[in-house]
């Protein structure tokens, strides 16, 4: 069943032709949905206010070409897990407003996404920062 699923997909995939206008308006879209993640969810912001500090910090203390690489990583990580998770809450409460026990588990997995991923950027965060700092004293 799920190979023909896949062969149905792919099927389909040939048919369709490239468009240079359809891929600009995807990228129409996508920039839709930042704009919307950062107007109406306000972990959202907390996640920003901490990207301009972790970038402000990165550029005092003058991180490497791969730390860089590792807070920007860190940074695109967190806003895309709020922005799964948000896109899992507007769903969820679009096909049942009610309270429902599967859809409660299905937000608390995707909120702890986020945790998660917070939770290891801010890990990434202290191994890059703390030592700098110390040898500024």
């Amino acid at each position: 069943m799920l190979l023909r699923s896949i062969c149905i997909i792919f099927a389909t995939m040939k048919k369709k032709k490239f468009s240079w206008k359809k891929r600009a308006r995807s990228f129409r879209y996508a920039f839709a949905g930042i704009r919307s993640l950062i107007a109406t969810e306000h972990n959202a912001w907390i996640h920003c206010a901490a990207a301009v500090c972790a970038i402000a910090a990165g550029a005092v203390l003058r991180i490497s070409p791969t730390e860089w690489i590792i807070v920007i990583l860190c940074i695109g990580g967190v806003l895309a897990a709020e922005a799964f998770n948000s896109a899992i809450e507007a769903i969820a409460d679009r096909v049942s407003p009610e309270y429902d026990e599967a859809i409660k588990r299905a937000k608390d997995l995707a909120a702890a996404a986020v945790l998660l991923t917070a939770a290891a950027a801010a890990t990434a965060g202290l191994i890059i920062f703390v030592p700098k700092l110390i040898n500024l004293f």
